[in-house]
């Protein structure tokens, strides 16, 4: 919901009701992940996608069905074996859309959600997408040390309220099932149960991009198009210029080491924070890298040839790093892709730390038949035993 955030503060502060229908459930190959999310409003205006098209036609019925009872829906679309027309998935994946209308004022768990996300403050919103009908559509905001809004059911609100917390926390979006007095289940063991949809939205992952050179305009383009907050820092002013990088969220004139420190005192460092070394120079490198591969990061790479990838590692166990905290450093950074220009390079770049943060294999899809989408390595078992 948060990539349509914008619009529906737009209409919920113009008092105009909505239907918003969100994925909370992906099964095998889905173009969209949970939380993904298409609005309709009373006018009939469209904003969003659930499925890159597969089925906006149905949920957009669905959600002026819902806008004109009330009563929320919880509805699977999949492929159709019997009609190629039928409407479905034709990736043969599933998905779950839970449909809900939302009139201004009238829940203030999702009134203070839409609030939170406007302000930027992490919160996570708590939907009830199955279960009895008078619990159907009860929503929670839950931030780091409050919530606003009930679910009628102190034990059960207790109990959904530490989990929602705790997604929160590792900003994570998903689902989890109890029963109706808060214990938690499999939510195959029975059908006196509660489940939940929980999205998680938090700030940006950060990208930090240290090195004020022309490969590092690239990777800052392409670093903000995968939706990270983007900062270019270099000690050096005269290169560490808004003009040089244009798309940076971001450029800061400081040493990378003491920027790092500052921004890791300051609580702005995280395990989502990808970190691109890119200067070049070991009297910048050396001092950062030595800070980074010590903090839980989620990704740092480092730029150089091999030889110069040798002789950091070297300096690095001289200044007391250990095997396990040199093993993160990626480097030389990027994946093999013949890249030459500084765009090129940025897509290895990318590429690389999409598949650390996602578990990718780095190999063509075409070279293996595991899942196209996935968040853990695929299973040995799914890999060629060999790749002409």
């Amino acid at each position: 919901m948060q990539d349509i955030a914008e619009q529906l503060n737009a209409w919920h502060a113009a008092g105009r009701s909505f239907a918003v229908a969100s994925v909370v459930s992906v099964s095998g190959s889905a173009p969209r992940d949970p939380g993904a999310a298409l609005a309709v409003d009373t006018e009939g205006e469209a904003v969003g996608s659930v499925s890159g098209g597969c089925v906006e036609g149905a949920v957009y019925e669905l959600c002026q069905e819902v806008l004109a009872s009330g009563e929320p829906v919880l509805h699977r679309f999949g492929f159709s074996d019997e009609d190629a027309f039928a409407v479905g998935l034709t990736c043969g994946g599933i998905i779950d859309v839970f449909v809900q209308r939302v009139v201004p004022g009238a829940s203030d768990g999702l009134d203070a959600a839409l609030a939170f996300i406007r302000s930027g403050q992490p919160v996570a919103l708590l939907r009830a997408v199955s279960g009895p009908e008078p619990l159907l559509g009860a929503s929670l905001a839950v931030t780091g040390d409050t919530h606003h809004g009930t679910l009628g059911r102190p034990a059960l609100e207790q109990a959904a309220v530490l989990q929602a917390r705790a997604m929160l926390d590792s900003g994570r979006t998903g689902q989890f099932t109890l029963t109706q007095d808060g214990r938690p289940c499999d939510p195959s063991t029975g059908t006196d149960l509660v489940a939940f949809f929980v999205e998680s939205h938090v700030p940006a992952p950060r990208m930090i991009v240290f090195g004020a050179i022309d490969f590092a305009a690239a990777v800052a383009r392409i670093g903000g198009f995968l939706g990270y907050h983007v900062t270019v820092c270099d000690a050096r002013p005269v290169f560490a210029t808004q003009r040089r990088f244009p798309t940076a969220d971001q450029v800061v004139v400081d040493w990378p080491h003491r920027y790092l420190d500052a921004e890791t005192a300051a609580g702005r460092i995280d395990g989502r924070t990808a970190l691109c070394v890119l200067t070049h120079d070991a009297k910048f490198d050396l001092p950062l890298l030595e800070r980074a591969l010590r903090m839980p990061l989620g990704f740092v790479g480092a730029m150089g040839s091999r030889r110069t990838h040798q002789e950091r590692l070297d300096r690095l166990r001289e200044a007391g790093l250990t095997e396990v905290e040199l093993a993160r450093l990626r480097s030389p950074i990027g994946l093999d892709l013949g890249a030459r220009t500084p765009e090129e390079t940025a897509v290895a770049v990318a590429a690389e730390i999409t598949a650390h943060r996602r578990g990718g294999t780095c190999l063509p899809l075409s070279a293996h038949g595991g899942p196209i989408h996935h968040d853990h390595p695929i299973r040995a078992e799914d890999l060629p035993r060999r790749i002409a």
